[in-house]
């Protein structure tokens, strides 16, 4: 198996048409537009826990027909999927108990003069104008003599409202049907469900050669069981549970009949209940006798069900969790109300994706491909949000400190010291088919562990914490000089242990992402230039907490050697006839000589000289690089550009971010806000103004907005962060919760914004309500409230 096997195909795209998706924990929900998990297409749909799918199929129907979408939304908070259908125009022939949608032109043959304002019309076969015998049965002879009574159903009589939310281990639905007619419908409805239990890896394209067993689908008179049990030993459950009970119910399908008289509404309420267990090797499936299953409450809640609430009291015990986590978090408004959409689904998104574990909450990478742990983009994604929200980072530092590998792991990649790369819970991952249960095959998540500790510590003054991880911290920089610099020669690098391994281990870890002028793919070990000015960074902030630990003489030797690397940096990396840093050095110490975004990131660290820092600041915004969106990964002109590809000339919204971070660090404020500008206004084109894990390449283009990436995943943690890091750079913030400090520095707007306020901005056991205001040469800051001793600062 080679490392492409783990790549998403663009076969396992994210379904054709637009996909709704729900989070709660390690639960998620891909449907289509319409609330339904398609069968076709072999997508992404489906329910899914712990990364594999307990549900590969749920739909709706009733006469037999799908119906007429109106309207689908996730409500602002990303708490509720809303649907709102219709049905189609139909004609029910009452002795064949079918319905049939008709042509237009047959439609109205069939009822052409028959029109009287009703819900329905009854005509019988022979006496439509026109057309005797036209709806006569194809079934055979046998009927033809008999009358066949044709009941028309006008559209858009019944409004059908779907409503569904999700909890940490069941997906709720509520369907409402609402008759507006002025006569009673008898409405047959099914919903058709299925459950495959294949891998997320199967899904993203990796192939497999065998499962596991599947057991015997129990069926009771309100309920479906499915189960199966991995090569993992693991035993996965799903249970389709109905309040109502169904006329019929069978393995696949549950059918009801609801008489709705005009201007009466009627309910389908259900529920789907995930449960995982694990078994010892030699232990039997959870069965019931006669593969029925018995209902009893005991046997359920020995594989884990029967703790889900009803909708109505889990849904209010959802919704007072997530107002009181709204209440109590730091928040935005504006004068422009697109910006605060886009604020808003950002915050939402951070707040789903943000999962609870033992150490703290820490923001899952993104959905549908990236619901789990990941060193690199939870790190990130919390330094995106330190300002507003630093229980993030404390989360992220506790749960990696914990993570940290201890011993060497040609299969995980791993050596002492070394920060997770990511963890995975699926069967695939369990059996070792790919290696990612705990793998340690990231290049940078070791120096931005540190990174982040160290500006933690800063933001929120929480020496205590910081003391519990020290240790790692420092078998973090252990790694950096031992194992991280593999050759000694001072800067860090990679090379995969196995060939089961990622290649590229950087963030950009496609396989074509690290190459020479000419095309050449690089030979590791690979010293990648962002990952230097990570580590240059790693060792500033390993210096600042020795310092806060009275650690002194290695805070002078963290700091000796970062300046050693800052020099050694501009004497190998930077390119003069490029006018850039080089993307890389590869095995060989040749340089690849490659124009890319990776050097924007060595602004963000710091490790930049000031000269070379505005000159490539400038460059990342002339139009081979700058789309008018945002900046490409790769430039125009580059042998591997490819505006579609994933990472040689897409453009990544987190990528940006910390290049306008890098930039406003360094007094390019002018070029941050063209950065901020463009994800707006791309902003403004995306479904729920959500921002996407990335977007294609291709040049703005008037009147039209950014060509989308076909499997982005949508929400993603650091694409989401990345909207408040933009604000970082814009207005210089600064939180100093030792110091009990809030500072602007050279504070400015963008010209789509007049106001911002920034409520609740939390500061020790201070708090602070600031506005800010854009006038045409200053920006003013002004406190609106201030609670506790908190000092605000504005350098200009």
């Amino acid at each position: 198996m080679t490392d492409t096997d783990f790549h998403i195909l663009t076969t396992s795209m994210i379904n054709a048409g637009r996909t709704r998706v729900l989070k709660q924990a390690n639960l998620f929900v891909v449907y289509d537009e319409d609330g339904d998990i398609s069968s076709e297409g072999g997508g992404s749909h489906g329910l899914y826990m712990n990364d594999m799918r307990h549900l590969s199929m749920l739909e709706f129907r009733l006469w037999e027909q799908k119906p007429v979408l109106l309207s689908s939304t996730i409500v602002e908070d990303n708490s509720l999927l809303t649907v709102d259908l219709t049905n189609p125009e139909l004609i029910e022939t009452e002795t064949q108990k079918k319905l049939e949608r008709t042509s237009k032109s047959r439609r109205e043959k069939l009822v052409a003069g028959t029109q009287t304002g009703g819900a329905s019309v009854v005509v019988e076969q022979g006496d439509a104008p026109g057309d005797q015998g036209a709806a006569r049965s194809d079934e055979g002879d046998e009927d033809q003599g008999e009358p066949v009574r044709l009941t028309r159903i006008l559209s858009d009589t019944l409004h059908i409202h779907r409503s569904k939310f999700v909890t940490e281990d069941t997906a709720h639905e509520k369907i409402r049907m609402h008759n507006y007619g002025e006569a009673t419908l008898t409405v047959p409805i099914v919903v058709r469900f299925e459950a495959d239990f294949i891998d997320m890896f199967e899904v993203r394209g990796t192939p497999r050669d065998e499962c596991g067993e599947f057991l015997e689908t129990t069926v009771t008179d309100v309920s479906v069981r499915f189960g199966y049990i991995g090569l993992d030993h693991v035993q996965r459950e799903t249970r389709v549970a109905f309040v109502q009970r169904p006329d019929s119910l069978s393995a696949n399908e549950a059918r009801f009949e609801f008489e709705i008289g005009p201007g009466q509404r009627r309910e389908l309420t259900y529920s789907v209940e995930c449960a995982i267990k694990e078994l010892a090797h030699d232990a039997p499936a959870e069965a019931s006798e006669n593969g029925l299953d018995s209902g009893d409450p005991q046997a359920l809640a020995r594989l884990g069900f029967g703790r889900a609430a009803g909708y109505r009291q889990a849904y209010a015990q959802m919704s007072e969790r997530m107002r009181a986590a709204h209440t109590a978090r730091c928040r935005f408004d504006s004068s422009n109300v697109f910006y605060n959409l886009m604020l808003g689904r950002a915050d939402a998104d951070l707040q789903m994706l943000a999962t609870e574990t033992e150490h703290g909450l820490y923001p899952y990478a993104g959905t549908p491909w990236f619901n789990t742990v990941f060193g690199r983009d939870g790190l990130i994604c919390a330094y995106q949000v330190l300002n507003i929200r630093p229980e993030i980072s404390r989360g992220v530092l506790g749960y990696l400190a914990a993570h940290q590998a201890a011993e060497f792991s040609d299969e995980r990649d791993a050596e002492p010291g070394k920060i997770l790369h990511e963890i995975r819970h699926d069967e695939m991952a369990n059996t070792g088919e790919v290696p990612f249960s705990y793998y340690y095959g990231s290049i940078d998540s070791t120096p931005l562990f540190v990174a982040l500790a160290g500006a933690y510590l800063r933001r929120s003054g929480d020496l205590e914490f910081i003391k519990s991880i020290w240790p790692m911290i420092v078998k973090a920089i252990e790694w950096i000089d031992v194992y991280g610099d593999r050759d000694g020669d001072g800067y860090v690098e990679y090379g995969r242990r196995t060939a089961q391994g990622l290649r590229q281990q950087g963030w950009k870890d496609s396989d074509d992402s690290v190459y020479h002028a000419d095309g050449t793919l690089a030979d590791a070990p690979i010293a990648l230039c962002e990952v230097q000015g990570y580590v240059f960074a790693a060792r500033r902030a390993a210096a600042q907490i020795a310092e806060a630990l009275g650690e002194e003489e290695y805070a002078r030797a963290q700091r000796r050697q970062a300046m050693e690397l800052k020099e050694r940096f501009q004497r190998d990396f930077w390119d003069e006839a490029l006018g850039t840093y080089v993307l890389a050095l590869d095995g060989a110490k040749r340089a690849c000589r490659v124009r890319s975004s990776n050097a924007g990131h060595c602004l963000f660290s710091g490790i930049a000289t000031l000269e070379r820092a505005q000159q490539v600041g400038k460059q990342l915004l002339e139009d081979d690089f700058f789309n008018g969106w945002g900046v490409r990964t790769m430039p125009l002109g580059q042998v591997r550009y490819n505006p579609i590809s994933y990472h040689n000339g897409s453009v990544w919204p987190h990528d940006n971010t910390m290049i306008a971070m890098g930039l406003a660090r360094y007094g390019l404020k002018d070029e941050a806000l063209r950065i901020m500008a463009g994800l707006y206004h791309a902003s403004r084109y995306f479904e729920l103004n959500r921002m996407p894990e990335l977007f294609c390449g291709f040049e703005r283009r008037p009147s039209e907005g950014p060509t989308l990436y076909p499997v982005a995943c949508a929400p993603q943690a650091w694409a989401a962060g990345g909207v408040f890091l933009l604000l970082d750079a814009a207005l210089g913030l600064y939180v100093d919760g030792r110091q009990g400090l809030v500072k602007f520095h050279n504070p400015r707007l963008p010209d789509f914004l007049d106001t911002l306020r920034i409520r609740r901005v939390q500061v020790g056991d201070a708090m602070v309500d600031i506005e800010l205001k854009r006038y045409r040469n200053d920006v003013g800051v002004q406190i609106l409230k201030r609670r506790g001793k908190v000092e605000v600062m504005v350098v200009k």
